[in-house]
């Protein structure tokens, strides 16, 4: 969190006291041309008949921080922050919300009696899916997460949260399943790590499979995808948090198998459920219709 002296030290926002007329939303990265956030916005805006804006706001890593500090012109009531930003952000805010501390990143911001405050939303975001579309995922006494990034930590903070008791994240660099790892130890859920040497092991006891690795499409090497789910527990429910593609190859085993499953779709869209709350006033449904506008333009490249 700032310190006083740092750059954000002093109170934000005019913003938090004196809101534009018009709200103004953005979301953040570099680059930020892909993100698919102000359609989501965009389109909830319009459903719900609210004056607004949400734009893309293209920021340079070594520019960031002097983005930050600009907000408190009240130009914007808060935003979204992406890739790769998101730890930046944790560092520079001056309040985070339970959710950010235990992610160890920001990708919600807003302004509250002057302050500017970071969250997380992810964890929400992954945990409102299931409930949407994979029932009986909170009655899971085991889960296995593959991979070991940003969005690991989100989901096992999910898990953590919906009273799953055993959680494995399994890496290829097992040192980073055990920085995870380490940072929920003695937050009341056992958590252990591996690596993909142990993958049969893990998924003959597995009741919860999840995937956060990125696709060889978005960028993942093919090589450190491949996982069979030859003796994936009977029954076991399988989630993969990439929708790009909408089926991943895991979900499509899995599905062969004859396993229920989840794609990754739905996480996006209820992440962006509480920024809209806050920024707008108004709490937005995520339905068919919404999910049908992404699929589209998705598929319209």
């Amino acid at each position: 969190m700032a310190e006083a002296g740092s750059p954000l030290a002093e109170p934000l926002s005019r913003s938090g006291s004196a809101p534009a007329e018009v709200p103004r939303a953005f979301v953040t990265g570099w680059p930020i041309a892909h993100s698919r956030s102000p359609l989501i916005h965009g389109s909830w805006l319009q459903d719900l008949g609210l004056a607004g804006s949400y734009k893309r706001v293209a920021v340079a890593p070594e520019d960031f921080a002097d983005f930050l500090i600009s907000l408190k012109d009240g130009a914007w009531v808060g935003g979204n922050v992406t890739i790769p930003h998101k730890e930046t952000a944790f560092a520079l805010v001056e309040r985070r919300d339970g959710a950010a501390e235990a992610i160890g990143a920001v990708n919600t911001l807003w302004f509250e009696r002057g302050q500017l405050v970071g969250s997380n939303t992810d964890a929400y975001g992954f945990a409102a899916n299931l409930d949407a579309r994979l029932f009986g995922w909170r009655d899971a006494g085991t889960a296995l997460v593959l991979g070991a990034g940003g969005a690991a930590r989100a989901v096992v903070e999910a898990l953590r949260g919906a009273g799953i008791a055993e959680i494995a994240v399994l890496n290829r660099t097992k040192a980073r399943a055990e920085a995870i790892a380490g940072a929920f130890e003695g937050r009341g859920v056992r958590i252990t790590a591996h690596g993909e040497d142990e993958a049969a092991r893990l998924l003959a006891r597995t009741d919860l499979l999840v995937n956060t690795r990125p696709s060889a499409k978005a960028g993942g090497a093919a090589s450190d995808l491949a996982l069979s789910l030859d003796g994936l527990a009977a029954g076991s429910l399988v989630t993969d948090i990439v929708y790009v593609p909408l089926e991943t190859p895991i979900l499509s085993e899995a599905r062969a198998r004859g396993h229920r499953t989840a794609d990754g779709l739905g996480m996006l869209l209820h992440q962006a459920v509480p920024g809209f709350e806050r920024w707008f006033g108004r709490r937005p449904t995520v339905d068919e219709a919404l999910r049908q506008r992404i699929l589209d333009d998705i598929a319209a490249g």
